[in-house]
């Protein structure tokens, strides 16, 4: 009898685990911050809450301020957010990590430590009879030169490799230093996102897109904006916001998605 209690408690459990969770925008280890201890166990403590009923993860993009992988070295730090998530892949969970312009260099370790699948373009997925573009949101103005042009200095495999003969406390002092530049700092934009919408290039690109593939939920980050915006009666764009000041995540329960809060307490 108690291995048949066994057996339908631990079916039960994975029945239960149906929901589909995103995030982004996490900047783990950022320098500009003060509260990242803080921050990654309140993330922590967040996966946990959701791991009974999460089939899959997406993690889209800049989940950690600045990220390397040198052939012998990983950046320190995350320990607790790495044995999270090595907890919830060994359950079967599947998540999905999207590289961010802070977080680029992601290379093999989340997969092959972890078990983490590791996305450097965006890409389309169908889940719950909805149609999904994921993607962390950056270099999608093909008028934007300047930064397209920086994006593919930082994934050219030779600069990549010049870069890892930086010793690795120069080269994260330099990141850094790049990141008090960021929009780390800046409050929520969400409210000027909303009143100059037709400017914001992540729905520019999704309008577009809309007339070649239709598509449900556009997913992106990068913004640091909390926004469920329609793009027509079958269509919305979805941004994540950031766990910086808005703890925000999305959630897809049978076909709808949803944005929420995850309150700081």
């Amino acid at each position: 009898m108690c291995v048949h209690r066994l057996e339908n408690e631990l079916f039960d459990s994975v029945e239960k685990r149906d929901k589909i969770y995103f995030i982004s925008d996490v900047h783990l280890g950022a320098s500009a911050l003060n509260n990242n201890k803080e921050r990654e166990r309140h993330l922590v403590k967040w996966l946990k809450e959701i791991e009974p009923t999460a089939s899959e993860l997406f993690l889209v993009g800049d989940i950690f301020d600045f990220w390397y992988e040198y052939s012998a070295v990983v950046p320190k730090g995350f320990t607790r957010f790495f044995g999270q998530l090595s907890h919830m892949c060994d359950a079967g969970i599947k998540v999905k990590f999207f590289t961010g312009n802070h977080d680029v260099w992601a290379f093999h370790y989340l997969q092959d430590e972890i078990g983490v699948e590791v996305y450097n373009t965006p890409k389309i997925f169908e889940r719950q009879g909805k149609k999904l573009f994921v993607g962390h949101g950056d270099g999608l103005n093909p008028n934007d030169k300047g930064y397209l042009l920086l994006k593919k200095v930082f994934t050219n495999k030779v600069a990549q490799t010049l870069f890892s003969w930086i010793h690795p406390d120069i080269a994260f002092y330099i990141a850094n230093k790049w990141s008090r530049h960021s929009r780390l700092s800046h409050p929520d934009e969400s409210a000027h996102f909303v009143a100059n919408h037709e400017k914001e290039e992540q729905l520019q690109f999704a309008m577009q897109y809309l007339k070649q593939e239709p598509i449900d939920y556009f997913i992106f980050g990068h913004r640091h904006v909390y926004v469920n915006h329609p793009l027509n009666d079958t269509s919305r764009l979805i941004i994540l916001g950031e766990w910086i000041q808005t703890f925000s995540y999305a959630l897809l329960d049978k076909g709808e998605l949803t944005l929420n809060k995850y309150p700081m307490v």
